[in-house]
């Protein structure tokens, strides 16, 4: 029954995900991605982290995802134009430049392994917050400020989208 739960949740993920990106209206998009939220912290749940997905729902459903609703409605944003439509250099490049970072991200994250003394699932100090502190901070450092420059850049994203033309 958890294997049935865990399979319909990572593919209402996955579902979703692709809505968040795929849909034209912002809004929509951020509702999209509320529900991948949820569905990531049902996985979470089911693999026994009950922190992680607590906090997935306050942190990133609760005060991320307002902040995004926030900028957009702010902005007054309406919908998005197609990718690329009137620049066709830039969408090649910024397409080449995406799917270069992520290459780069997967090739970089494949030579990780976990640090010596790391707190495993099954260990005496499963269940707590320390260890979460410790690889964030510690080990996880370089990742965890990254993520802070991606959420950045959205926002500068949002910000750029929703600039008005000169009349």
């Amino acid at each position: 029954m958890v294997t049935y739960v865990f399979l319909v949740a990572a593919a209402i993920a996955v579902l979703f995900s692709v809505f968040a990106i795929a849909l034209r209206s912002p809004v929509l998009n951020v509702l999209s991605l509320v529900v991948v939220f949820f569905a990531m912290a049902a996985v979470f749940a089911l693999l026994g982290m009950d922190f992680l997905a607590a906090i997935q729902i306050i942190v990133y459903s609760g005060a991320i995802l307002v902040l995004f609703l926030f900028v957009i409605m702010l902005l007054n944003i309406r919908s998005v134009e197609r990718l690329g439509s009137g620049r066709a250099l830039q969408a090649g490049v910024g397409a080449l430049t995406a799917i270069g970072v992520g290459v780069s991200i997967v090739l970089a994250i494949s030579t990780l392994s976990p640090a010596p003394g790391a707190d495993l699932p099954g260990s005496a100090a499963e269940g707590t917050v320390v260890p979460i502190g410790r690889a964030l901070l510690g080990s996880h450092l370089f990742a965890f400020e990254f993520i802070t420059l991606v959420l950045v850049a959205a926002i500068v994203g949002a910000v750029y989208l929703a600039r008005r033309e000169p009349r």
